[in-house]
Protein backbone atom coordinates (compact mmCIF):
# COMPACT_ATOMS: atom_id res chain seq x y z
CA UNK A 1 0.00 0.00 0.00
CA UNK A 2 1.50 3.41 -1.03
CA UNK A 3 2.45 5.61 2.01
CA UNK A 4 2.58 8.85 -0.31
CA UNK A 5 -0.50 10.44 -1.53
CA UNK A 6 -0.27 13.43 -4.10
CA UNK A 7 -2.16 15.50 -1.53
CA UNK A 8 0.82 15.28 0.88
CA UNK A 9 3.38 16.48 -1.76
CA UNK A 10 1.19 19.37 -3.28
CA UNK A 11 0.97 20.68 0.82
CA UNK A 12 4.64 19.75 1.39
CA UNK A 13 5.78 22.00 -1.90
CA UNK A 14 3.76 24.39 -0.46
CA UNK A 15 4.77 24.64 2.08
CA UNK A 16 8.31 24.84 1.11
CA UNK A 17 7.61 27.53 -1.42
CA UNK A 18 5.60 29.93 1.50
CA UNK A 19 7.61 29.17 4.44
CA UNK A 20 4.83 28.22 6.84
CA UNK A 21 1.94 25.94 7.23
CA UNK A 22 -0.32 28.81 7.58
CA UNK A 23 0.82 30.33 4.48
CA UNK A 24 0.51 27.36 2.76
CA UNK A 25 -3.28 26.72 4.11
CA UNK A 26 -3.95 29.99 2.74
CA UNK A 27 -2.85 29.08 -0.68
CA UNK A 28 -4.57 25.65 -0.75
CA UNK A 29 -7.49 26.93 0.80
CA UNK A 30 -7.07 24.60 3.67
CA UNK A 31 -7.26 25.26 7.39
CA UNK A 32 -3.78 25.40 9.85
CA UNK A 33 -5.00 21.98 11.31
CA UNK A 34 -5.58 20.36 8.16
CA UNK A 35 -1.88 20.94 6.99
CA UNK A 36 -0.13 20.24 10.38
CA UNK A 37 -1.91 17.00 10.46
CA UNK A 38 -1.33 15.37 6.46
CA UNK A 39 1.86 16.57 7.63
CA UNK A 40 2.73 14.35 10.53
CA UNK A 41 1.03 11.65 9.44
CA UNK A 42 3.22 11.64 6.33
CA UNK A 43 6.34 11.41 8.70
CA UNK A 44 4.87 8.82 10.69
CA UNK A 45 3.98 6.65 7.57
CA UNK A 46 7.52 6.99 6.34
CA UNK A 47 9.22 6.97 8.99
CA UNK A 48 10.92 9.81 8.37
CA UNK A 49 11.17 13.88 9.62
CA UNK A 50 10.31 15.70 6.41
CA UNK A 51 10.49 19.52 8.23
CA UNK A 52 12.59 21.45 10.79
CA UNK A 53 10.27 23.31 13.15
CA UNK A 54 11.78 26.55 14.19
CA UNK A 55 8.98 28.74 15.22
CA UNK A 56 6.15 29.43 12.83
CA UNK A 57 8.98 29.01 10.17
CA UNK A 58 9.84 25.58 8.86
CA UNK A 59 12.59 24.19 6.57
CA UNK A 60 13.08 20.76 4.94
CA UNK A 61 15.10 18.09 5.93
CA UNK A 62 17.77 16.35 4.40
CA UNK A 63 15.15 13.74 3.70
CA UNK A 64 12.37 16.06 3.03
CA UNK A 65 14.45 18.05 0.09
CA UNK A 66 14.85 14.33 -1.32
CA UNK A 67 11.35 13.84 -1.46
CA UNK A 68 10.22 17.00 -2.84
CA UNK A 69 12.66 16.74 -5.36
CA UNK A 70 11.12 13.87 -6.68
CA UNK A 71 7.74 14.55 -5.68
CA UNK A 72 7.40 17.60 -8.24
CA UNK A 73 8.64 15.45 -10.75
CA UNK A 74 5.11 13.71 -9.70
CA UNK A 75 2.82 16.82 -9.19
CA UNK A 76 3.43 17.61 -12.72
CA UNK A 77 3.66 14.43 -14.12
CA UNK A 78 0.05 14.52 -12.29
CA UNK A 79 -1.17 17.54 -13.43
CA UNK A 80 0.06 16.98 -17.02
CA UNK A 81 -2.44 13.75 -16.98
CA UNK A 82 -5.25 15.69 -15.75
CA UNK A 83 -4.72 17.77 -18.70
CA UNK A 84 -4.24 15.48 -21.56
CA UNK A 85 -7.56 13.62 -20.23
CA UNK A 86 -9.29 16.63 -20.36
CA UNK A 87 -8.45 16.68 -23.79
CA UNK A 88 -9.03 13.44 -25.08
CA UNK A 89 -12.69 13.84 -23.67
CA UNK A 90 -12.87 16.82 -25.91
CA UNK A 91 -11.63 14.96 -29.07
CA UNK A 92 -7.74 15.61 -28.57
CA UNK A 93 -4.92 13.18 -29.33
CA UNK A 94 -2.37 12.48 -26.62
CA UNK A 95 0.07 12.54 -29.03
CA UNK A 96 0.71 13.50 -32.78
CA UNK A 97 3.61 12.48 -34.86
CA UNK A 98 4.30 14.82 -38.05
CA UNK A 99 6.26 13.06 -40.94
CA UNK A 100 8.36 15.08 -43.52
CA UNK A 101 10.58 13.90 -45.71
CA UNK A 102 14.24 14.13 -45.60
CA UNK A 103 14.53 16.22 -48.71
CA UNK A 104 13.26 19.39 -46.30
CA UNK A 105 14.29 20.67 -43.21
CA UNK A 106 12.38 20.33 -39.86
CA UNK A 107 13.27 23.89 -39.23
CA UNK A 108 10.38 24.93 -41.89
CA UNK A 109 7.87 24.12 -38.91
CA UNK A 110 8.68 26.69 -36.64
CA UNK A 111 5.61 29.08 -36.76
CA UNK A 112 3.42 25.82 -37.34
CA UNK A 113 4.99 24.43 -33.91
CA UNK A 114 4.17 27.39 -32.26
CA UNK A 115 0.84 28.48 -33.26
CA UNK A 116 -0.15 24.19 -32.11
CA UNK A 117 1.48 24.77 -28.55
CA UNK A 118 -0.92 27.74 -28.02
CA UNK A 119 -4.03 25.65 -28.73
CA UNK A 120 -2.85 22.00 -27.91
CA UNK A 121 -0.31 22.25 -25.05
CA UNK A 122 -1.61 19.10 -23.83
CA UNK A 123 -1.12 17.22 -27.23
CA UNK A 124 2.80 15.62 -26.87
CA UNK A 125 4.07 16.56 -30.58
CA UNK A 126 6.79 14.73 -32.24
CA UNK A 127 8.72 15.78 -35.31
CA UNK A 128 10.02 12.73 -37.84
CA UNK A 129 12.30 12.60 -40.23
CA UNK A 130 12.06 9.81 -43.20
CA UNK A 131 13.22 9.61 -46.80
CA UNK A 132 11.63 8.66 -50.20
CA UNK A 133 9.66 5.13 -50.02
CA UNK A 134 10.34 5.22 -46.49
CA UNK A 135 7.84 8.88 -46.17
CA UNK A 136 4.87 6.50 -47.48
CA UNK A 137 5.91 3.42 -45.52
CA UNK A 138 5.79 5.66 -41.84
CA UNK A 139 2.58 6.44 -42.44
CA UNK A 140 0.91 3.24 -43.55
CA UNK A 141 2.86 1.15 -40.47
CA UNK A 142 1.39 4.06 -38.05
CA UNK A 143 4.97 5.58 -36.97
CA UNK A 144 3.07 8.89 -38.40
CA UNK A 145 -0.02 10.28 -37.74
CA UNK A 146 0.80 12.55 -41.35
CA UNK A 147 3.37 12.81 -43.51
CA UNK A 148 4.30 16.92 -45.69
CA UNK A 149 6.55 16.63 -48.16
CA UNK A 150 6.61 12.74 -49.48
CA UNK A 151 8.01 12.48 -53.01
CA UNK A 152 6.07 10.69 -55.52
CA UNK A 153 2.37 9.04 -55.30
CA UNK A 154 1.53 6.62 -53.00
CA UNK A 155 2.34 2.93 -53.00
CA UNK A 156 -1.01 0.86 -54.34
CA UNK A 157 -3.32 -0.09 -51.92
CA UNK A 158 -5.20 2.98 -50.93
CA UNK A 159 -5.91 3.41 -47.07
CA UNK A 160 -4.88 7.49 -46.76
CA UNK A 161 -5.73 10.27 -48.30
CA UNK A 162 -2.75 12.69 -50.17
CA UNK A 163 -3.21 16.07 -51.80
CA UNK A 164 0.18 17.44 -53.85
CA UNK A 165 0.98 20.56 -52.06
CA UNK A 166 4.23 21.50 -54.85
CA UNK A 167 6.58 20.21 -57.40
CA UNK A 168 10.00 20.48 -57.60
CA UNK A 169 12.59 20.78 -60.83
CA UNK A 170 16.26 18.84 -60.93
CA UNK A 171 19.30 20.23 -61.74
CA UNK A 172 22.27 18.08 -62.72
CA UNK A 173 25.47 19.68 -61.01
CA UNK A 174 28.97 18.59 -59.65
CA UNK A 175 32.01 20.67 -58.56
CA UNK A 176 34.14 22.76 -60.62
CA UNK A 177 36.78 20.58 -59.77
CA UNK A 178 34.99 17.50 -60.24
CA UNK A 179 36.33 15.44 -63.83
CA UNK A 180 32.88 15.58 -65.51
CA UNK A 181 32.76 19.31 -65.08
CA UNK A 182 35.13 19.62 -67.84
CA UNK A 183 33.16 17.29 -70.67
CA UNK A 184 31.45 19.58 -73.02
CA UNK A 185 28.92 17.21 -74.09
CA UNK A 186 26.11 15.56 -72.82
CA UNK A 187 26.93 13.54 -70.16
CA UNK A 188 25.55 10.05 -71.22
CA UNK A 189 25.20 6.08 -69.04
CA UNK A 190 29.58 5.66 -70.37
CA UNK A 191 30.55 9.17 -68.63
CA UNK A 192 28.69 8.79 -65.58
CA UNK A 193 29.51 4.91 -65.04
CA UNK A 194 33.06 5.84 -63.91
CA UNK A 195 32.35 8.53 -61.25
CA UNK A 196 30.30 8.53 -57.76
CA UNK A 197 27.08 9.22 -57.57
CA UNK A 198 25.26 10.87 -54.13
CA UNK A 199 22.75 9.39 -53.05
CA UNK A 200 19.70 9.91 -50.24
CA UNK A 201 19.25 7.07 -48.40
CA UNK A 202 15.82 5.44 -48.58
CA UNK A 203 14.14 5.24 -45.02
CA UNK A 204 12.03 2.16 -45.72
CA UNK A 205 12.27 -0.40 -43.77
CA UNK A 206 9.59 -3.02 -45.64
CA UNK A 207 8.52 -1.48 -48.89
CA UNK A 208 11.22 -2.00 -51.84
CA UNK A 209 13.91 1.00 -51.61
CA UNK A 210 14.62 3.73 -54.20
CA UNK A 211 17.14 3.84 -56.65
CA UNK A 212 16.29 6.68 -59.23
CA UNK A 213 18.78 7.11 -62.15
CA UNK A 214 21.64 4.57 -61.04
CA UNK A 215 23.06 2.41 -63.13
CA UNK A 216 24.44 -1.48 -62.45
CA UNK A 217 27.58 -1.59 -60.83
CA UNK A 218 27.42 2.37 -60.02
CA UNK A 219 29.34 3.62 -56.90
CA UNK A 220 27.42 5.99 -54.38
CA UNK A 221 27.72 7.64 -51.76
CA UNK A 222 24.75 7.34 -49.57
CA UNK A 223 23.68 10.20 -47.34
CA UNK A 224 20.71 10.85 -44.84
CA UNK A 225 19.26 14.09 -46.19
CA UNK A 226 19.23 16.39 -48.99
CA UNK A 227 21.48 18.51 -46.57
CA UNK A 228 24.61 15.90 -46.68
CA UNK A 229 23.77 15.22 -50.19
CA UNK A 230 24.27 19.46 -51.37
CA UNK A 231 27.06 19.91 -49.27
CA UNK A 232 29.27 16.62 -50.64
CA UNK A 233 28.47 17.74 -53.96
CA UNK A 234 30.22 21.25 -52.94
CA UNK A 235 32.66 19.49 -51.95
CA UNK A 236 33.29 17.41 -55.44
CA UNK A 237 33.32 14.00 -53.91
CA UNK A 238 29.92 12.64 -56.56
CA UNK A 239 27.59 13.96 -58.46
CA UNK A 240 23.83 14.02 -58.77
CA UNK A 241 20.58 15.66 -59.16
CA UNK A 242 19.72 18.96 -57.00
CA UNK A 243 16.52 20.80 -56.27
CA UNK A 244 16.59 23.63 -58.64
CA UNK A 245 16.16 25.98 -55.31
CA UNK A 246 19.41 23.87 -53.85
CA UNK A 247 21.78 24.74 -57.34
CA UNK A 248 20.88 27.57 -59.20
CA UNK A 249 22.30 30.42 -56.28
CA UNK A 250 25.36 28.01 -56.34
CA UNK A 251 26.14 27.69 -59.79
CA UNK A 252 26.07 31.40 -59.91
CA UNK A 253 28.60 32.01 -57.74
CA UNK A 254 30.73 29.18 -59.75
CA UNK A 255 30.69 26.73 -56.42
CA UNK A 256 28.72 24.17 -58.40
CA UNK A 257 28.28 23.32 -62.76
CA UNK A 258 25.23 22.94 -64.04
CA UNK A 259 25.72 19.71 -66.43
CA UNK A 260 23.46 18.62 -69.99
CA UNK A 261 22.11 14.64 -69.06
CA UNK A 262 20.84 12.59 -71.65
CA UNK A 263 18.69 11.35 -69.48
CA UNK A 264 17.37 14.35 -67.14
CA UNK A 265 15.12 13.80 -64.25
CA UNK A 266 11.81 14.40 -64.56
CA UNK A 267 10.24 16.55 -62.17
CA UNK A 268 8.66 15.88 -59.35
CA UNK A 269 5.40 16.26 -57.15
CA UNK A 270 5.46 16.07 -53.28
CA UNK A 271 2.41 15.45 -51.04
CA UNK A 272 0.35 15.71 -47.75
CA UNK A 273 -1.00 12.61 -46.58
CA UNK A 274 -2.71 11.14 -43.62
CA UNK A 275 -4.67 7.57 -43.30
CA UNK A 276 -8.49 7.45 -44.20
CA UNK A 277 -10.79 7.64 -41.60
CA UNK A 278 -8.99 8.66 -38.73
CA UNK A 279 -9.90 11.58 -36.47
CA UNK A 280 -9.17 14.16 -34.10
CA UNK A 281 -8.83 17.62 -33.15
CA UNK A 282 -5.03 17.58 -33.50
CA UNK A 283 -4.55 16.19 -36.68
CA UNK A 284 -7.57 17.90 -38.14
CA UNK A 285 -4.91 21.51 -37.02
CA UNK A 286 -2.29 19.86 -38.75
CA UNK A 287 -4.20 19.15 -41.74
CA UNK A 288 -5.97 22.48 -42.42
CA UNK A 289 -2.54 24.40 -41.37
CA UNK A 290 -0.48 22.40 -43.68
CA UNK A 291 -3.12 23.26 -46.38
CA UNK A 292 -2.11 27.24 -46.56
CA UNK A 293 -1.38 28.74 -49.08
CA UNK A 294 2.57 29.13 -49.28
CA UNK A 295 3.32 25.86 -47.58
CA UNK A 296 5.74 24.33 -50.09
CA UNK A 297 7.28 27.84 -50.84
CA UNK A 298 7.90 27.91 -47.23
CA UNK A 299 9.72 24.21 -47.23
CA UNK A 300 11.74 24.90 -50.52
CA UNK A 301 13.09 28.39 -48.62
CA UNK A 302 14.83 25.92 -46.18
CA UNK A 303 16.32 23.59 -48.78
CA UNK A 304 20.00 23.55 -47.99
CA UNK A 305 21.20 26.21 -50.38
CA UNK A 306 18.40 28.71 -50.56
CA UNK A 307 19.87 30.72 -47.71
CA UNK A 308 23.04 32.12 -48.30
CA UNK A 309 26.23 30.04 -48.69
CA UNK A 310 28.91 31.94 -46.80
CA UNK A 311 29.30 28.27 -45.15
CA UNK A 312 29.65 26.47 -48.07
CA UNK A 313 31.53 28.57 -49.05
CA UNK A 314 33.97 28.09 -46.49
CA UNK A 315 33.84 24.17 -46.83
CA UNK A 316 34.58 24.35 -50.13
CA UNK A 317 37.56 26.56 -50.20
Amino acid sequence: MLRLSLEALQIVDAIDRRGSFSAAGKELHRVPSTISYTVSKLEDDLGVQVFERNGPRVELTKAGRELLKEGRYLLKAAQDLEHRVRRVASGWETELAVGIDSMFSAAAFDGDVRAFYEVAQQTRLRIVQEALSGTWEALLDRRVDLIVGAPGDGPAGGGYVSEPIGSLSWVFAVAPHHPLAAVERKLGRSELQHHRAVVMSDSARQMAPRTVGLLLGQDTLTVPSMAAKYQYQLSGLGFGFLPEQCARAAIARGLLVEKQVEEPKPDETFYLAWRSGETGAALEWWIKRMRREGLFHCLCQHLPGAAPLDVAQENVA
